[in-house]
């Protein structure tokens, strides 16, 4: 069953981007995460409570995973669903994001003390060439300037909560462990409200599903099986998948929404699982 975590994973991940394009025209980006992070809280605490759940003994343990909490949720997300909301287009957004397992196979060496063989940096700009391709027809003609910035946040974030949470909190209880990330991540996001944002939320059809998707299977499915890869496997493998991210996307919106799947779209999905395997593959 676990060999099937990382599948479901990227599956699941990758339709936070559908749940974004179905609600975030009804809200502003960061109201739009600081409700759900509320739903996420109530929702996993109440489990943690009935469930008898354990909570870390160490106070720094609860520092640890609040920190990396607040760099995978607020930095990567809050800068994910801005840059979206402001125009920049999900492709180039993706793209900006995949450049992600280059940066966490920089860091893994530096500070998890990961050895990265020369087929996985080889796989690992293979990936990021697939990537490329897969997204370059969502361009357009979009001048993305000021765009980029958020994106970029979002980029340093779930790198930097990859490597961290990896580094200093790699085991910790699920159900209690999602409650201590959340907590500070709304807080943080509500200070980000209150500095640039008015709140404003359209409590609309297409909102309220967009939330409860991004709530019950991007939080609490997708999140928990983030946990569990970053708990059992290495930084650089992990940070790898998120190559596929852009692919199941495109095959998602391509089922949903009918949009085209060129020839160099799938040329790239093909390097980009050939890069996946790279990286992963059992050195012999």
């Amino acid at each position: 069953m676990q060999r099937l975590y990382p599948i479901l994973f990227v599956f699941l991940w990758s339709t936070g981007f559908i749940g974004a394009k179905y609600g975030l025209p009804y809200a502003e980006p960061l109201s739009f995460l600081l409700v759900r992070y509320g739903f996420v809280i109530s929702l996993m605490l109440l489990i943690a409570l009935a469930t008898r759940a354990p909570w870390p003994n160490d106070p720094k343990q609860w520092l640890h995973i609040g920190i990396s909490g607040v760099l995978v949720h607020a930095v990567y997300l809050g800068g994910v669903f801005v840059a979206i909301k402001h125009g920049l287009p999900a492709g180039v957004t993706a793209l900006v994001v995949g450049m992600q397992p280059l940066l966490t196979a920089l860091g893994a060496g530096w500070l998890l003390g990961e050895q990265v063989a020369g087929r996985q940096w080889g796989g690992l700009a293979l990936g990021f060439v697939g990537v490329g391709l897969v997204v370059s027809g969502k361009f357009g003609d979009v001048a993305l300037g000021p765009m980029l910035i958020p994106a970029l946040v979002a980029l340093l974030g779930i790198t930097a909560g990859t490597l961290y949470q990896k580094r200093f909190c790699a085991r910790f209880d699920l159900r209690t462990g999602s409650v201590i990330q959340f907590v500070p991540t709304a807080i943080v996001t509500a200070i980000a409200i209150a500095l640039f944002e008015d709140f404003r939320i359209e409590w609309t059809g297409d909102f309220i599903f967009a939330l409860g998707w991004l709530v019950l299977v991007l939080s609490l499915g997708a999140i928990s099986l983030l946990n569990l890869l970053i708990r059992s496997g290495s930084a650089v493998n992990v940070a790898s998948l998120f190559y596929l991210t852009p692919l199941s996307t495109a095959l998602i919106a391509w089922v949903i929404f009918g949009e085209k799947l060129t020839l160099t779209a799938t040329v790239g999905m093909a390097l980009a699982v050939s890069g996946v395997y790279l990286v992963a593959r059992p050195a012999k």
